[in-house]
Order: structure tokens, then C-alpha cells, then sequence
């Protein structure tokens, strides 16, 4: 899809060339500043009653008198904000997408300045309302004909309009890398085929990538990751890749994602109902190779890291019980009291890889509990972590993103759960505070580097007639990196 600006007048909209106007309005009153044509259909629209000037509210006319672009969609926005603008966008795009449309242009009903986070919120929200899945289901129909977008914007907002759109393509790009993953089923998206992603991410941005299989994980010492997977037929794989741009002195970001292709619970199975979803439980992995892909499009001055441990959650003769410990590569034994909290079992040992890289900051991400879903809900991501600093700084590119978290406590005495008369440690706690108590389990590998937490379980996927990967936090973490070379 072809992203563009344009820089246009309030005063001459009607004569733009396009297949549909879609036009932002603000407000409880047409802007005076609309030229006559489109401010007299949208005045006709509110006395006629078709339309309210209220926030989420739209209304589509079909070559309308006087009018150069034979569909023209008003939507109107809560206030002026990169947040309002975007839910516009979507509710104007969603009338516009069933229709021929092959060019939309896009902006104010009136006067208002549009930044860099306007446009960034502009591409993501066309790329999110045109997404389809297909490679199981080639019957899909196109979701639009949508093939080029610009944005309408003054000379003085033109180079900031510019920006945003750049960014918001590669954002857009990741976060539609990380739905493909995620939607594909499981016997498509294995351990193999992630690595196999990584390598092409590899080959087609210059990237650094290293897939280690079971002999080099046995060799690492990496006993509670091979615990979890070795339930499964499907080979495990992990993944490095790394993006270097900036000399090998800078400290890196590292990544780290959670990467259960299909997860039916172990030994501690899962109940039958809705257990198709688990094949999302590799959100984690999804979103930070999603990220990596933005970032390197984006091109930034900075090192980052992506680590993704990858294997199946499932039963066989072989499979991890309750009750067995094992030995995690830190060292510290671990004792399995629930093999459906294998998430934090295989993200232990990539935490502990992660020092050889002596890292600026590790941020792991993962579909890890059940219970964030409960605390939160689907609205926002959980975010761990001790240091106020990264918390600010997550918190403000989740801001800048409208890809929100919520910090969550990590108080010490949330970690008295994890006690074990067999072992160092046990991996889970009671059922109170089980998000918190997984972050805690975490934190006793992360001793040696800054490190937050993002439990994703709530965010990573939609379930019911919108079933599918939403691709978050891919545009949170992009920020987060980003910001980090800044």
C-alpha cells in the first residue's frame, strides 16, 4: 500500500482528485473553515439527522453535489488527539473498505495540525482495518481495494506528517509480520518455522541470526528449557538474531520473547475448551520478531538483541511431571509444580543467555498468565519491573504508540509463593497475585542487568468472531528501541 502526503487547503477539499474523501471532524459545529460543498453536506447530514457530531460517529455520501470524489465519509473524533484521530480513521475506513476505492485521501473537515504521531496512527489504522489472513484460508475474500492513501496536511505539519509515516510503515510492517505467525496454526508455525523466519529476516536486512538446536542447548546447560520441551516431537530451536547499528561498544536492548507454538499444558493439561488459542502462546516471540523487523527498516542508531526460545508444551512419555526439578542454566533448581506455567521455564534460561551480551536493558515478552488477564483485562499490556526509569520510559512509548501498558508491583513479598522444600525454587506460587508471582520467578534470573517484564496474555490475540493475532505490543517495543537511541 502506497502512503503519501499532500499538502492541501481546508478550503479545497472538494476538488481533490481521489475515489474517497474521508474527513476528520472535530468538534459539536461544521468548521467554517470547510469549503462550501462538503461543509453544506455535513450541515444538511446533522439537520437532517443522519449524523450526530459525537465521537465514533460516521456517515458515508455517494457523489455528493458539487464534490470531486465520488465517496465522501465523515467521522467524527472525540478532540484532536493522535488517539481520537486514529479510532476516526478506523470507523472511516471500515465504510470506505467494502466499496471500489482504489485511492483515499485523508483528512481534516476544517482546520487542525496533524503531527507526526497523526500520520504514524493513520498507517497503522488502514494496515489494521485491511488485514486479512489467507495462507490457510485462500478463500479469504480482499478486504478492500484499498491500494493508496494520502494524507492531507499543511505545508508547516508536511515534513513532521512525513516522518510519522515512515515509521508508522515499518510499525505496521511488524506488527503484520508478528498477526501472520501468530494466526497460523500450529502444525505451520512450529519452533522450525520461526527460526526459518528469522533467517529470512536475516538474509533480507543484513541481520545477525543464530539458531541453536538441542545439542547446543544441552551443552548451554539450559535444563529447564529442555524440560518443556522435551513433551514434544517438534525439534526446539533457539533463536538469536541481532541488528548492530551502532559501534560494538554501545550496549545492546535486548529482546527476549516467549516462543510456545502450541501450548496444550503438559501434564497439567488444559481444559478442551478454547484450547485452539494456544497456538497464540507464541505472541511473545511474534511481537519481538516483529519489532526486529521494524527496527530494521527504521534503521536506528542502536544495537539491539532478539532472543526467542522456541519449542512445544505437550505430553508424551517423555514429558516433564509435576513435582520433577530441574536444573536452569543460572544454575538454581527449579521445582515444577504446574507444567501449564512452562512459559517462565523456558524464558528463564534465555534470560540468563542474555548477559553474555551485557546488555543496556532486557524487556521479555510473553502470553504468561492468565491471571493478567483477569487484572487488566484486553486493554493493557502488564508491565513488571523494579527500575522507575524504564517504567517511565515504557509508559511513555506505550503513550506514543496508543499501545498501552499498566505497571504492575513487584513488591519482595509477592516472591514468599515461590518457596520450595525440594529446590531453589518453585515456578509457580498460590492462585492470588499469579501474574505478579510469575514476574517474580523471572526476576531471580535478571540479577545482573535493567530488566521489565510485559505479560501480553490479555493483548496478544482476540477471541470470538474477531479471532486472530492483534500483533501487540510490536508498536510499544518499537518506541521503547527507539527511544533508546534517542
Amino acid at each position: 500500500m502506497d502512503f503519501r502526503i499532500q499538502v492541501s487547503a481546508p478550503g479545497a477539499l472538494a476538488g481533490l482528485t481521489c475515489d474517497a474523501l474521508l474527513l476528520i471532524a472535530v468538534g459539536d459545529a461544521v468548521d467554517a473553515t470547510l469549503d462550501a460543498p462538503l461543509a453544506g453536506a455535513l450541515s444538511d447530514a446533522v439537520d437532517q439527522g443522519d449524523i450526530k457530531l459525537k465521537a465514533g460517529k460516521t456517515i458515508y455520501l455517494h457523489r455528493p453535489a458539487g464534490i470531486r470524489a465520488p465517496r465522501v465519509v465523515f467521522a467524527v473524533a472525540a478532540n484532536a488527539s493522535a488517539k481520537a484521530f486514529k479510532a476516526a480513521v478506523v470507523s472511516g475506513i471500515n465504510q470506505i473498505k467494502g466499496s471500489g476505492a482504489k485511492h483515499v485521501a485523508v483528512g481534516w473537515a476544517g482546520t487542525g495540525a496533524l503531527s507526526d504521531a497523526h500520520a504514524e496512527a493513520l498507517v497503522t489504522a488502514v494496515k489494521d482495518c485491511t488485514y486479512v489472513y489467507r495462507h490457510s484460508k485462500p478463500s479469504a475474500p480482499p478486504a478492500s481495494t484499498i491500494g493508496k492513501v494520502t494524507l492531507l496536511c499543511s505545508k508547516a505539519d508536511s515534513k513532521a506528517a512525513q516522518q510519522g509515516l515512515a515509521r508508522g510503515e515499518a510499525v505496521a510492517s511488524g506488527v503484520a509480520l508478528a498477526r501472520e505467525f501468530g494466526n497460523r496454526p500450529a502444525n505451520h508455525c512450529t519452533p522450525s518455522y520461526l527460526a526459518d523466519q528469522a533467517r529470512k529476516l536475516g538474509k533480507d536486512y543484513g541481520l545477525k541470526v543464530e539458531v541453536l538446536g538441542r545439542k547446543e542447548v544441552e551443552k548451554l546447560g539450559m535444563g529447564s528449557f529442555l524440560a518443556v520441551a522435551q513433551g514434544s516431537d517438534q525439534p526446539l530451536k533457539f533463536i538469536v538474531a541481532r541488528y548492530e547499528g551502532a559501534p560494538k561498544s554501545q550496549k545492546p536492548v535486548v529482546l527476549v520473547g516467549k516462543g510456545i507454538t502450541f501450548d496444550m499444558g503438559g501434564i497439567s493439561i488444559k481444559p478442551a475448551g478454547e484450547m485452539d488459542e494456544m497456538k497464540f502462546d507464541m505472541g511473545g516471540a511474534a511481537s519481538v520478531l516483529g519489532t526486529l523487523r521494524a527496527v530494521a527498516e527504521l534503521k536506528p542508531k542502536l544495537n539491539l538483541v532478539v532472543i526467542v526460545p522456541s519449542c512445544e508444551n505437550m505430553i508424551n512419555g517423555s514429558a516433564v511431571k509435576p513435582g520433577d526439578v530441574v536444573t536452569s542454566m543460572s544454575g538454581q533448581t527449579i521445582e515444577i509444580l504446574n507444567t501449564d506455567a512452562e512459559g517462565r521455564l523456558i524464558l528463564c534460561d534465555a534470560l540468563t543467555y542474555a548477559e553474555r551480551f551485557e546488555p543496556a536493558v532486557v524487556v521479555d515478552v510473553a502470553t504468561l498468565t492468565g491471571a493478567c488477564v483477569i487484572a487488566l483485562g484486553h486493554h493493557h499490556s502488564g508491565l513488571f519491573t523494579a527500575d522507575d526509569a524504564i517504567a517511565t520510559q515504557m509508559g511513555t512509548a506505550s503513550l506514543a504508540a496508543l499501545d498501552p501498558c499498566w505497571r504492575m508491583p513487584l513488591d519482595e513479598e509477592y516472591g514468599e509463593g515461590l518457596k520450595s522444600n525440594f529446590a531453589d525454587v518453585a515456578n509457580i506460587g498460590g492462585r492470588p497475585g499469579g501474574a505478579i508471582t510469575a514476574a517474580m520467578f523471572l526476576a531471580k534470573f535478571t540479577g545482573k542487568y535493567r530488566w521489565a517484564h510485559l505479560d501480553i496474555a490479555g493483548t496478544a490475540w482476540k477471541s470470538g468472531s474477531a479471532k486472530g493475532s492483534t500483533g501487540r505490543p510490536v508498536p510499544l517495543l518499537t518506541h521503547f528501541v527507539l527511544a533508546q537511541a534517542a
